[in-house]
């Protein structure tokens, strides 16, 4: 087994239980005199909910159908109520421990009570009915971008770029025919599809008929796109490629495509490829050697790194998704640290670098601080550097 993914898991579990057994006590203790009666089915209860994720992750095996997709939305909310009722517990606790330290609370207030079991739990129906909304209504984000390069006789290019959907049993064919017809009523020339596009399990895409509904998408430059790390996670990414090509998408793995001698599209596999397979992807300079530089060169990367390459080998605009911008709050913050553009768009010489935060989800279907999206960027082709 490999050794960075039993790191990965045992982290998970511990990260995890832990934090399910911190939010179980304390609720077990402020509804105490409530649960009293039914504590054993409480905690049985309980328990079911906090192994869902294990449970989801397997059902496919062996129930399938509607009872599979279910316990994947089940795991899919409980990871979400987890991560903000550990929080809000912790903000209530160091409130409740900071207040009885210096007085400022009644003693009544200075234990695990009701009426801390009551606030968290609001608040947390609050956080987690507006997230689930929230994800569900995504927005179009516009860009204006000059590439001061001639594409010959094109002079601009109606353009949109797709990350994340991560199409499965959280991100269904209804969310796919919702996205088809928002794209396909900006009437755009060309599609960039920015990796993510199937969470994990290609079967599942596959047997409801998705690639039906992209093959709506016809944009008369065509359709790109590249892998992202969950295609490859799922272990069956060429199988995804060739369901992403019945669809009608070109699938770029570290090459070039010249576009009617106007413009160059390059695209770059996912790193996640090295882990997966044991090969690593191409440098860039591989990539983009039999490119004509006076070109403009657009480059297609799940995530949003190695921007010095990009800047240092003529690309005039990079396009990317991967972060989500964190999903959810707080996790932008650490986003915006490990990347050093995890959303919107970013100037470097001439590199132009467009990261969007992803038309689905992964995981919790909750968006706070941030809405999904499809980005529409108008291209001006000019010819002349400032």
């Amino acid at each position: 087994m490999n050794k960075q993914f039993v790191i990965f898991f045992g982290t998970f579990v511990l990260v995890y239980g832990t934090a399910n057994y911190y939010v179980g006590m304390r609720f077990l203790q402020a509804f105490h005199d409530l649960i009293a009666i039914s504590t054993p089915l409480y905690l049985i209860v309980y328990i079911f909910f906090a192994l869902t994720p294990a449970i989801s992750r397997y059902s496919s095996s062996y129930l399938g159908g509607k009872i599979s997709v279910e316990l994947n939305v089940i795991s899919a909310y409980w990871m979400g109520i987890t991560f903000y009722a550990f929080f809000l517990w912790a903000l209530a606790d160091a409130f409740r421990i900071a207040g009885s330290w210096l007085g400022i609370l009644p003693s009544n207030l200075s234990q695990v009570s009701a009426y801390w079991g009551g606030t968290v739990l609001a608040l947390l129906v609050v956080l987690i009915i507006w997230g689930s909304y929230n994800a569900r209504r995504p927005v179009i984000r516009h860009y204006n971008v000059r590439i001061a390069k001639a594409a010959g006789d094109l002079r601009r290019l109606n353009a949109i770029l797709v990350a994340d959907i991560h199409l499965g049993p959280i991100i269904g064919r209804r969310r796919l025919e919702r996205m088809v017809e928002m794209i396909n009523g900006l009437n755009p020339d060309i599609i960039f599809f920015a990796g993510d596009i199937i969470d994990e399990d290609v079967e599942f895409f596959i047997n409801r008929d998705m690639h039906v509904v992209l093959q709506r998408l016809k944009p008369p430059f065509g359709s790109f796109a590249v892998l992202g790390n969950h295609e490859y996670l799922g272990g069956h990414a060429d199988q995804a490629v060739h369901s992403l090509e019945q669809a009608g998408m070109t699938v770029l793995r570290d090459n070039l495509v010249n576009i009617k001698d106007l413009f160059y599209i390059a695209g770059r596999d996912d790193p996640t490829c090295k882990r997966m397979t044991g090969i690593m992807r191409k440098p860039l300079a591989d990539i983009l050697q039999t490119a004509d530089a006076s070109r403009p060169m657009i480059l297609i990367d799940h995530q949003p790194y190695d921007l010095e390459p990009a800047k240092k080998y003529g690309v005039d605009l990079m396009l990317a998704g991967h972060t989500h911008r964190g999903q959810f709050f707080p996790n932008n913050l650490i986003t915006s640290r490990v990347f050093e553009v995890d959303w919107g768009y970013l100037r470097k010489g001439d590199l132009q670098v467009i990261v969007s935060c992803g038309f689905g989800t992964w995981g919790p279907p909750l968006r706070i601080g941030n809405s999904p999206e499809l980005v529409h960027i108008d291209i001006a082709f000019d010819g002349s550097r400032s």
